[in-house]
């Protein structure tokens, strides 16, 4: 690892004093921070009825405050910078049906999407949205997704990723609670929208397919006083009447973007540009420490939702890079097909991603020989030896790496260097496994939409973060705030807590619900519900969900997620539900 970091654009006297402070780390023998995490305040005991809070923590690179601003402050910067230095550079790839079947990738470049999004961009205004009005993005992972967001970004436009995975209801509640008028979807949602149970689709006044519109769905839009659009008629209509870029304030919202609530409507998550920028640039800073650093050449496999913090967060990431994202075909049942076609470098999950990679590995290990699945235990714990006294994985045994674990390699494409899971705690026997066997650099990170995704994050490829999530991000504050009535104590040993978490990738507040926002963030902090405990790394690891508990009528709490979690390891558990009714009896 080196402590320096590259930075791109104009260096101010900020930043070149902000590198030298980055050069000040000190490192261990085995090229590593000898401490992980920056304490920048002292914890506190509760008075008067307050709860006793921990020490706050920054990322190493913050420790004597954020970085200073560079090349970009709002996401339109992120992809115009881009275009300016990368313009042939292979952006967005898909694959395209040919004679009923799935031929190879196909790409657009950073022009080429540039083209596209001034286009969309100009049609958009020229049906009449202005600066802040809501533009609703309704369905998969494809290139259109990206390019209709851009052209939200271009004009200062609220992108509103709609979908339906949160409920019966919730593209209808989005629409009308965001206020949305224009509509991009993916043909096959658009039944969805005509529905009768979608009734605030009766305000939209455009709807802009992906593809194409058949002649009877586009009749149907028509009778109900709709614009229907299909893509290319879009594209004209922006050629046609070209509309000079409104490029966002830092401080202009980016998107809003709905989640599950504990209970009723979904909730409207605000998020500037600002935050979004600032989320990217830290991921960079962060990255650039490491010797083997994405480059232009990367490649990442879009198949998490696009209408989620992640998938976003990661894409916003490889476009700043200059790099490439290819979309998975559209059935997940058969992604193995595109990574096999796509061959990506980066690789990004939920933890049931990597449980099935795990379970996949395991099934063909079980069917090995006696002999075979020896050698194959032997060769595991060796690596695993040499890891865990620092070695890094590729070379704790390049030997094991060859006889044993490059086809777990294969399995992801061949070309993997850096696996991150995200979206959950990763159950530490797939976390080893994968750290073992996959030849790549493998780490978690933690965050929710309203830290923009990420709030912390772990070194790639250092044992000690093992079964963490990390340590703080760049741009954010971490501590941890008692919990009484669980028992959960910041200055007890282990300090744990719920994680409270300030900065400048934190969002704005929830749409229309102050009540909400002020519940949520006090005193700066926002407070995110999960208990976490701070391990001697200096790492943060998920262990329970504060909301979540129920009181038994003999006073004791019951966390559900832990009783889940315990009763998920038997082998015969396929899912299940903990209920704490009153109504439920148990002998």
């Amino acid at each position: 690892m080196t402590s320096g970091l590259l930075f791109s654009g104009p260096q101010s006297r900020r930043m070149k004093a902000f590198s030298a402070e980055v050069k000040k780390v000190k490192l261990g023998q085995d090229g590593l921070p000898s401490v992980l995490a920056a304490q920048v305040e002292n914890g506190r005991e509760g008075r008067y009825g307050m709860p006793s809070v921990g020490p706050v923590y920054r990322n190493l690179l913050s420790k004597n405050g954020f970085p200073p601003d560079y090349d970009m402050s709002n996401t339109w910067d992120i992809f115009r910078n881009s275009v300016e230095k990368y313009p042939g550079n292979n952006m967005l790839g898909w694959r395209e049906f040919k004679n009923g079947k799935l031929g190879p990738y196909v790409w657009k470049t950073y022009k080429e999407v540039y083209e596209e999004v001034f286009n969309i961009g100009s049609a958009l205004r020229t049906s009449g949205a202005e600066p802040g009005s809501r533009i609703g993005i309704y369905g998969s992972n494809c290139p259109q997704w990206i390019v209709a967001m851009e052209a939200c970004n271009a004009h200062s436009l609220i992108c509103v990723p709609l979908y339906d995975t949160l409920g019966p209801g919730a593209v209808n509640f989005i629409i009308e609670h965001a206020e949305i008028d224009f509509v991009f979807v993916q043909d096959k949602k658009v039944k969805e929208l005509l529905s009768p149970d979608c009734k605030s689709a009766q305000r939209l006044k455009s709807i802009i397919c992906f593809s194409s519109f058949t002649s009877e769905v586009k009749d149907d839009l028509v009778n109900t006083g709709k614009k229907p659009y299909s893509w290319n008629e879009f594209l004209q209509m922006g050629k046609e009447n070209p509309v000079e870029l409104t490029p966002p304030q830092p401080f202009s919202i980016c998107t809003i973007m709905y989640t599950s609530g504990t209970s009723g409507d979904p909730k409207g998550v605000i998020l500037t540009h600002e935050s979004i920028a600032a989320n990217v640039k830290g991921v960079d800073l962060f990255l650039e420490q490491f010797e083997d650093k994405m480059t232009v050449n990367d490649v990442y496999l879009s198949f998490l939702p696009l209408a989620h913090i992640l998938d976003r967060m990661i894409e916003e990431y490889f476009f700043h890079r200059g790099a490439s994202v290819g979309y998975y075909h559209g059935d997940i049942n058969a992604l193995k097909d595109d990574l096999m076609e796509l061959k990506p470098t980066f690789f990004a999950g939920v933890p049931r991603v990597f449980e099935r990679v795990r379970e996949g590995a395991m099934k063909t290990i079980e069917e090995l020989s006696p002999v075979k699945r020896k050698i194959f235990d032997i060769l595991y714990k060796y690596k695993l030896a040499w890891m865990s006294l620092g070695y890094k994985q590729k070379n704790a045994s390049p030997l094991a790496d060859l006889l044993a674990f490059r086809k777990v390699k294969a399995g992801l494409g061949g070309r993997v260097r850096l696996i991150i899971s995200g979206g959950a705690p990763l159950n530490s026997e797939v976390e080893e496994f994968l750290r073992v066997t996959s030849c790549a650099f493998f780490t978690q990170g933690y965050g929710l939409t309203e830290t923009c995704g990420l709030a912390t994050i772990g070194f790639p490829d250092v044992m000690p973060m093992f079964g963490s999530v990390g340590i703080p991000s760049v741009y954010c504050d971490l501590r941890l705030e008692e919990v009484p009535e669980m028992g959960y104590n910041p200055l007890g040993n282990p300090p744990r807590g719920e994680i409270c978490v300030r900065g400048k990738t934190i969002f704005s507040g929830y749409y229309k619900n102050p009540e909400l926002t002020r519940e949520s963030i006090r005193d700066g902090w926002f407070h995110t519900g999960d208990i976490g405990e701070l391990l001697s790394s200096g790492g943060l690891k998920i262990i329970d969900r504060k909301k979540n508990i129920f009181k038994l009528s003999q006073g004791e709490y019951v966390a559900v997620e832990y009783l889940e979690k315990v009763y998920a390891f038997a082998p015969i558990v396929a899912d299940l539900q903990v209920d704490a009714s009153s109504s439920c009896h148990t002998t």
